[in-house]
């Protein structure tokens, strides 16, 4: 049986700049990628938690459908679609499946499975799949599913991930550092 790893979608597969523009649009705020220091939006641009809420359910779906792909991400998850099973669990609603496989298949990034949670909790989707690895780019998720699944996590570095990571995270700038620390990982020793 090969073994599965779990993909984050959102600011890991695609590039995590993908919403600044459009938040900055739409709150006239000229915030650049750097500035983007913490997962939570609202106070960055001055809105309220409903306000940004309410703006992230009427444009979601179309950024997400724009949102580009991460640099080498391509290229390495290609790399791994007969080595591995590619199993995608991210935080998206439910209501955004068709949308989220129709942008899988039209960007050409192969998938086994890919779930939609409505909740950034994936720690029971990260035990009932048995994954051997996780790739993310929240911080806490990152933490909570290293610390608690006892798996390693790549955590893509970005302003808003900052913080001491446990043992089992690792750091990484882009999708062919994320190769190598996996392969290094879960590679059968000669």
């Amino acid at each position: 049986m090969k073994q599965r790893l779990g993909l984050d979608i959102d600011g890991t597969v695609t590039c995590p700049t993908t919403f600044i523009p459009y938040l900055n649009e739409a709150f006239g705020k000229p915030l650049a990628f750097t500035d983007i220091t913490q997962y939570h939006l609202a106070p960055l641009y001055g809105v309220t938690d409903e306000e940004m809420d309410r703006w992230l359910e009427e444009n979601e779906a179309d950024i997400y459908e724009r949102a580009p792909l991460a640099r080498y991400a391509l290229e390495v998850i290609d790399s791994w679609k007969d080595r591995y099973e590619l199993y995608y669990i991210s935080a998206r609603g439910r209501h955004l499946h068709k949308l989220t496989e129709r942008w899988f298949q039209r960007h050409g990034v192969h998938y086994h499975h890919i779930e939609l949670l409505g909740s950034h909790d994936k720690l029971d989707a990260v035990r009932r799949y048995q994954l051997a690895a996780f790739f993310e780019d929240n911080y806490d998720n990152a933490c909570a599913i290293a610390e608690q699944c006892g798996i390693p996590v790549i955590l893509f570095d970005t302003p808003y991930n900052q913080g001491p990571l446990p043992e089992n995270v690792i750091r990484v700038r882009n999708w062919l550092q994320a190769k190598r620390e996996i392969e290094r990982r879960l590679s059968p020793s000669p």
